[in-house]
């Protein structure tokens, strides 16, 4: 008797809100609710969701948002981080309640958790889908997330059609996926408001954590830096020792949790059917037009021409 067999799942991880924001700054402000609320990062959202979907066929899929904005675990660790960021407007907060209903519509599983960020909940989904044989294809341009790349794993920045694996992180940054977080922690990152290691940039960051494997090693060969063939070698060992406390704790903030609670999604993140009466009504109130309302449709693999209600905008 011969064996079937399986075609190995490949996992979508959508990192929702950097395309939620990307729509909000580039769409224009031309759609707005019953209430005059704009809608315009929904509608930009729908429509790289509905191209994802259309080129890539996924058959599995999370789309991870970030709610934990203030309250996230590492705002305990150090409450300075993220606090440089301006609040989003209440606009543009009332989307993000659309966009997740929309990819709940279309039978895509949502994750948000008050404690965890989005990088944290693909990362937890990632892991766990492993030990499904699923490979992962990260779908976000942020750095951060590389250090997830394992195997055939992929990360795809969708808005410029660009692909990588773990050799493609090498290439970008210097150090392999394995060593992002040790990276981050000593060149810091703005956007995180997370200052890094004073005096050592991503240059010699790369330089470093490369040389010496891991900030563990670094650490504890501190004493050899100043010999590095690498100009300011002096200054970035004295540096290392006054901040060694400081960029323990920055890798803390850097490294991605893959323990955050998933539930009621279940690996390895199977697309439901479609519901195709909350995504009609979701079309009629977020004001779609004929196009957009066609190709959810065709997304949402409805049967039905008529399950969507055509209506002109």
């Amino acid at each position: 008797m011969s064996r079937v067999l399986h075609p190995r799942p490949t996992l979508y991880l959508v990192d929702a809100s950097m395309y939620v924001f990307r729509a909000w700054h580039s769409m224009p402000d031309e759609w707005h609710d019953d209430d005059g609320w704009p809608l315009n990062a929904v509608h930009g959202f729908a429509r790289f969701l509905v191209e994802l979907i259309e080129r890539e066929r996924p058959q599995h899929v999370v789309v991870a948002f970030d709610e934990a904005l203030d309250s996230c675990f590492r705002n305990r660790l150090y409450p300075a981080y993220k606090a440089n960021r301006e609040p989003a407007p209440q606009e543009l907060r009332r989307q993000f309640a659309h966009c997740k209903a929309i990819s709940a519509a279309l039978g895509l599983a949502v994750l948000a958790h008050a404690d965890y960020e989005a990088d944290d909940l693909i990362g937890s989904a990632l892991v766990q889908s492993r030990a499904h044989n699923a490979r992962g294809v990260i779908v976000s341009a942020d750095k951060d997330l590389s250090q997830l790349l394992q195997g055939d794993d992929e990360q795809f920045d969708f808005a410029r059609g660009l692909r990588w694996g773990e050799a493609g992180v090498k290439a970008k940054h210097g150090v392999m996926a394995t060593q992002i977080a040790d990276y981050l922690a000593l060149c810091g990152g703005a956007v995180d408001n997370i200052p890094g290691v004073p005096g050592i940039g991503q240059k010699t960051a790369a330089v470093l954590i490369s040389h010496f494997g891991s900030l563990d090693a670094l650490l504890a060969r501190v004493d050899e830096v100043p010999f590095l063939r690498q100009r300011g070698s002096a200054r970035a060992a004295a540096s290392l020792r006054e901040h060694r406390e400081n960029v323990l704790m920055y890798r803390q903030l850097t490294t991605i949790a893959v323990d955050a609670p998933l539930h009621p999604h279940e690996a390895p993140f199977a697309r439901n059917n479609a519901d195709a009466a909350t995504l009609s009504s979701l079309c009629d109130s977020l004001r779609f037009g004929p196009l957009t309302r066609r190709r959810l449709q065709a997304a949402a693999g409805l049967d039905s021409p008529a399950s969507i209600k055509q209506s002109a905008t």
